[in-house]
């Protein structure tokens, strides 16, 4: 009955993703390539002193990119600092310092990673005016980072690449504020909870009494979920019955989260002029996203031990509402799309099932990725694959028409080594700085030995790659955790957005070459296969080393 229930959880799933990835993919190429403007976004444009014709240089284009997420950064740290003195704070105090340029730098750049409790942190007005209005404008710089890149593809000898603060309020009017309000309504329908009540007491069926939290939550829910942010209005996340009632709903949050990554191929693909590149790059993000979610599901399902036995598989952290795959659902969506949004313990799972969430975001998060930053980071792994063809058959590397020279795959090489460089450094400065270490291993770890190593590569696995799950054993509260973190989410986030658009930038300077016969065909399954090679092997065995380390090691022991 479990698996019966479980497979048609996935064709459900399945079926809506493929009924949306047309039309939705279709909507977001024309939203990033018409030439009219909605009335209200010519209001923004004047206001914000914009001409939206003028197209920016990949620098100026850059430059805008991190101005404005300069801004969202100091002003979600002013909210929480002055959080005593604004309407709606519950009686909560300021947010130290430490916790608050932490929580700043994670909103910011679509990360979401939360070392507090929400509910008993942040009054109304932080939660709306800092967190929600950064889940929106986060999720819309990361698809115009992407839309950028596309176009880089597309222009043949442009120096421009686009308008981004055309493409910001684009992304956010036309794409995420439509799709949040109809996903507001159907959670409220679930159930989700949606008022300004502040904490209820009630009575409990043992006579005691306690205190209900409410708050604006499907509000927040579903764009920290259609924006693959991912910060819970609670600290259980989504495994609040507040935030997720019932399974039906988890299966729609699941939709949510992978609506607009698996539809932005489709937007590629119409975009460069070719329907067929967006199925390959499509197929690739699929293929991987089903063999994590098989190997995690037969892994939790097969947990050993008398107590998994007895309750059918790995229940320990899972919420009975949603059973083994709907919690290994959820939680391969959220691990590879950078939503970091969780309906179970990461912690709790098995040894090596815990290792797949951590190998999902490892790979980089590309299958499909988070709103925009997959797309581009699959790019990139395609670009370093038809660079490896070329060098197989001896010619000079092309990819829809561009030739993959130099200067494009030192940039490619460069952004595929960031995210390691950040991941492998932060662990080891944990354990190999004294006043660190000492720190670390009395304060954060709760779980000593190989599984409390395993928890601090999670957590700088999860902040590097922009994810913000957690195996929630370890106390991050700390001020090495908060600034250690908070760096990695920063350079995590903005270092590859600047090489995406570099490359962006000289891919649309480029002349189009012309297919010969030596030109390797990228819409064909030989190219399928040999992305999918380069993307587990470039990828994840980086980190194959310190794996053996945490997860690996606690698996086989």
């Amino acid at each position: 009955m479990e698996v019966l229930f479980a497979a048609l959880q996935a064709a459900t799933l399945a079926l809506i993703l493929a009924l949306l990835y047309r039309p939705l993919g279709d909507y977001l190429a024309r939203t990033y390539t018409s030439d009219r403007d909605w009335r209200v976004e010519r209001g923004f444009y004047r206001l914000i002193g914009v001409d939206p014709r003028a197209e920016q240089s990949w620098p100026a284009y850059l430059r805008g990119v991190l101005a404005f997420s300069l801004v969202g950064l100091l002003l979600v740290y002013a909210l929480q600092r002055a959080q005593a003195v604004l309407p709606y704070s519950l009686g909560l105090p300021a947010v130290p310092e430490g916790l608050a340029f932490n929580t700043a730098a994670s909103f910011v750049a679509n990360t979401n990673w939360q070392s507090y409790s929400p509910e008993l942190t942040m009054g109304y007005t932080v939660q709306l005016a800092g967190l929600a209005v950064q889940n929106f404008v986060s999720a819309a710089v990361g698809i115009a980072v992407a839309i950028a890149l596309v176009r880089g593809f597309a222009r043949h000898g442009s120096p421009t690449i686009g308008n981004f603060w055309v493409d910001l309020v684009r992304g956010c009017l036309r794409v995420l504020l439509p799709l949040a309000i109809v996903g507001a309504v159907v959670l409220l329908a679930g159930g989700v909870v949606q008022n300004f009540a502040g904490f209820t007491e009630v009575q409990t069926l043992s006579g005691g009494s306690q205190q209900l939290p409410g708050g604006p939550v499907a509000s927040q829910e579903v764009i920290k979920l259609l924006g693959t942010n991912g910060g819970g209005f609670f600290n259980a996340n989504s495994a609040h019955p507040f935030e997720n009632p019932t399974a039906w709903t988890n299966l729609f949050e699941t939709v949510l989260m992978l609506a607009i990554p698996f539809a932005l191929p489709r937007a590629f693909g119409r975009m460069v002029g070719s329907n067929k590149q967006g199925y390959a790059i499509l197929a690739v993000m699929a293929t991987l996203f089903v063999l994590s979610l098989v190997a995690l599901s037969a892994l939790e399902a097969a947990g050993r031990g008398t107590a998994p036995e007895l309750a059918g598989g790995a229940m320990e952290g899972k919420e009975t509402r949603f059973g083994i795959f709907g919690s290994t659902l959820f939680g391969t969506t959220s691990t590879l799309t950078s939503t970091g949004a969780v309906n179970s313990m990461h912690d709790s799972y098995t040894a090596l099932g815990g290792m797949l969430p951590m190998l999902n975001m490892m790979l980089g998060e590309v299958a499909p990725g988070g709103v925009g930053s997959g797309l581009y980071g699959m790019l990139v792994l395609a670009v370093i694959a038809v660079f490896i063809a070329g060098l197989l058959v001896g010619r000079t590397p092309e990819y829809l028409g561009k030739k993959i020279g130099p200067r494009e795959i030192k940039l490619a090489s460069l952004y595929i080594l960031v995210t390691p460089t950040l991941v492998l450094a932060g662990t080891a400065l944990s354990f190999a700085l004294p006043g660190v270490r000492e720190d670390v291993e009395s304060t954060s770890i709760w779980n000593p030995g190989i599984h409390g190593m395993s928890e601090v590569l999670y957590a700088f696995t999860s902040a590097s790659n922009n994810n913000g799950s957690a195996f929630a054993g370890l106390t991050a509260n700390t001020p090495w955790f908060n600034i250690a973190l908070g760096v990695a989410m920063l350079l995590g986030r903005f270092v590859p957005i600047v090489l995406v658009l570099a490359l962006a930038g000289s891919l649309a300077a480029q002349r189009k070459v012309p297919a010969t016969a030596g030109t390797l065909p990228t819409h064909r399954p030989q190219f399928v296969g040999l992305l999918l090679g380069v993307t587990v092997i470039v990828t994840a065995l980086t980190y194959f080393p310190v794996l053996t380390l945490g997860p690996l090691a606690e698996g086989l022991n």
